[in-house]
């Protein structure tokens, strides 16, 4: 039997365009993955909890484990730190997992230098900036300050979308998650292909 090959996918996109609602509906479709938990010194929101939405780091913390090298990836973001460990992400793909990365556009851009080859990346967003400033203002969980931040933040953000394999426009959410089981699935798939293994058996046969 072969045995499954590990593969990352990465989500990106402006916050509050659904990505976590997204993949609560692909959990429900797929299997055998591992959700990279991100580090933060942000403030935890009512109803998180440390260790399941973020692990919840002091400023000290963060910067002693930039200096001593173990984070992935990681980034500044509204005036917070945010980072991937790298251990588990690691172990997760020696175990055949699919690796899920919910992470900014500066993530995606360090991940894939060091990772590239087993990577799928999706760009998640909503129909319009008007839609997506209507969605922050009805989760009444950030300030205006805040919002306007997000605001700023999510324009520069859809300048990179190009950047990505997949595009999804979360209008529709059970047609958005449909396409990103889709897309899953597909991870998995290109993880298995090596350009190398493929030209060795083309040769052979």
């Amino acid at each position: 039997m072969e045995q499954k090959k590990g593969a990352i996918l990465i989500l990106s996109g402006p916050s509050g365009c659904g990505k976590s609602t997204l993949l609560k509906e692909v959990y429900k479709d797929i299997d055998d993955y591992y959700f990279s938990i991100s580090t933060t010194t942000r403030e935890m929101r009512v109803g998180e909890e440390h260790g399941v939405d973020y692990y919840f780091v002091s400023k000290e913390e963060f910067e002693k484990d930039i200096s001593e090298g173990n984070f992935l990836e990681y980034a500044n973001v509204h005036g917070n730190y945010y980072g991937t460990s790298l251990k588990p992400i690691m172990k997760a793909l020696h175990e055949g997992k699919l690796v899920i990365f919910d992470i900014d556009v500066q993530g995606h851009k360090i991940v894939c230098k060091k990772l590239n080859e087993v990577i799928t990346s999706v760009f998640i967003t909503t129909p319009s900036l008007k839609v997506l400033e209507t969605r922050l203002k009805n989760r009444q969980t950030d300030s205006i300050e805040v919002i306007e931040k997000r605001i700023l933040n999510a324009k520069e953000e859809i300048k990179s979308f190009s950047k990505y394999d997949y595009l999804i426009i979360n209008d529709d959410l059970k047609e958005a998650s449909k396409q990103l089981v889709s897309i899953a699935h597909a991870a998995r798939v290109k993880s298995k292909i090596s350009e190398e293994s493929i030209i060795e058996d083309w040769l052979s046969n």
